[in-house]
Order: structure tokens, then C-alpha cells, then sequence
């Protein structure tokens, strides 16, 4: 439960203010009876299906990332040090990198990558 709060925290606060914003709108004079019945639950379904889609997608990715490194393929993660010119980092077992739960470490780099950040490089 810990991951999923890491993950989608920030998706879980827009949720949360979207539903405020859903409850101001929906209970303006204007709106008619069960308003706010209606639209907190239909604007609250597609954000809790949103929100989750998008950890099952996340959690997948990162499974077959650390799948495909412990086979010792290479991996591309995104670089938040360098914002210009290269701005993801190649990385392999050879290179060595190793696994420290969900971060990609290694003696030579002086911060850890985490596995949600990272592709399986194709090439």
C-alpha cells in the first residue's frame, strides 16, 4: 500500500480537488435535484478507474524492467541531474548496476534510479 501512495500521491491530491471542485459546481442553485448524487459518483468512478489504470500499468512496467536487468538486459532511465543535451542514462549489470528493491544503484553514480522511471532499452 506504501507504493501505491508513492506512486499516485500526487494523482490522489488533483483527484481530491477535482472532487471539491465537482461538489461546489454541483450543488450551485442552478444545478438540478441529485446533482451532487450524480456527479460525485460518475466524476468519482472515472477518477478512481483513471488513478488505477494508471498504477496497474506502472507496477506492470516496472516488473518488466527488473525482469528484463535481472536477465542483463539494458535499461533506460530518466536523468533528472542533466536537464539539457542527454537526459536519460543507459544502465546494465556489466555497467555495474544492481537491484536495491525498486531503486537501481551503482558505486560509480552518486544517486539511485527508481525502477518506475526506466524502460527496457530495445536496441
Amino acid at each position: 500500500m506504501e507504493k501505491f501512495f508513492y506512486l499516485e500521491g500526487g494523482y490522489l491530491i488533483l483527484a481530491f480537488i477535482i472532487m471539491l471542485v465537482t461538489l461546489y459546481v454541483t450543488t450551485r442553485p442552478f444545478m438540478g435535484k441529485g446533482a451532487v448524487k450524480r456527479g460525485m459518483g460518475s466524476v468519482g468512478t472515472v477518477l478512481a478507474l483513471l488513478i488505477g489504470a494508471h498504477y496497474w500499468v506502472t507496477t506492470e512496467r516496472m516488473s518488466e524492467v527488473r525482469d528484463a536487468f535481472n536477465r542483463g538486459e539494458k535499461i533506460i532511465c530518466e536523468s533528472r541531474i542533466i536537464r539539457k543535451g542527454a537526459q536519460s542514462i543507459i544502465l546494465s549489470k556489466k555497467l555495474g548496476w544492481r537491484l536495491d528493491g525498486d531503486y537501481f544503484v551503482s558505486d560509480a553514480y552518486n544517486r539511485p534510479f527508481f525502477t518506475a522511471r526506466c524502460i527496457v532499452y530495445d536496441k
